[in-house]
């Protein structure tokens, strides 16, 4: 089941920097770049999640934020005044983000308040054309048998996993895996792909990753 986020920010350019982040991680964005919009939006529809700018046109973020219930809001602001945060964390909000802001801290406060929705609830299982990924237990297979892939392959075949119908470019493979794994540089990327179709054509037969000439990588 995907998560629904909702980013009210009257900034086109955040909101689409977000929305990329956000959907790459598989959550489902809605938009909203007004208070008065965003009660609109609510009124029809419930998120999971709300990203809350506070310098909206019209109804102000600060307006907004008492009339929002029953769903966890993280503030995504310029205001540093501690006062600030101290305030809207008291009248509500779950969690503040001061902008400007590193992607991997947003999805990181993102994953948090999840976590806290449903802490229970394990990753799920990743399956596609008789590959197996276990997100918890970090055990791959091929058909029967169990692969032995280095954590930088783990990496690269759980992000094409994640979305086995779209191509994975280069640069989207080097930003989402370079936190974790630092050794894969774009002239190194190759190199373990390679290696990685090797341990799977050897699992199985199969040659499970195809290479895009020029965009990137996907699953067969």
């Amino acid at each position: 089941m995907y998560r629904k986020i909702l980013i009210i920010d009257d900034d086109i350019y955040i909101g689409n920097l977000m929305d990329d982040a956000l959907s790459r991680e598989g959550y489902q964005i809605f938009h909203a770049y007004s208070g008065t919009e965003a009660l609109l939006f609510l009124a029809q529809a419930r998120p999971d999640l709300i990203l809350l700018d506070l310098m909206l046109p019209g109804l102000s973020g600060e307006e907004l934020l008492p009339q929002i219930k029953g769903i966890p809001v993280i503030v995504v602001s310029a205001k540093v005044d501690v006062d600030d945060k101290v305030n809207l964390l008291l009248g509500g909000a779950a969690d503040y983000i001061t902008k400007p802001f590193q992607v991997k801290e947003l999805l990181a406060r993102v994953a948090v308040q999840f976590r806290r929705l449903d802490p229970a609830s394990p990753a799920p299982v990743l399956e596609y054309g008789g590959l197996r990924l276990d997100p918890v237990t970090h055990i791959v297979t091929a058909g029967q048998k169990e692969l032995k892939p280095t954590r930088t392959e783990y990496a690269i075949l759980k992000i094409l996993m994640q979305n086995p119908s779209q191509i994975a470019t280069k640069s989207l493979l080097l930003d989402r895996i370079s936190a974790d794994t630092p050794d894969c540089t774009e002239n190194s990327l190759k190199m373990h792909i390679s290696n990685l179709r090797k341990k799977l054509r050897e699992a199985d037969g199969q040659d499970h990753i195809e290479a895009v000439w020029g965009i990137g990588f996907r699953l067969r």
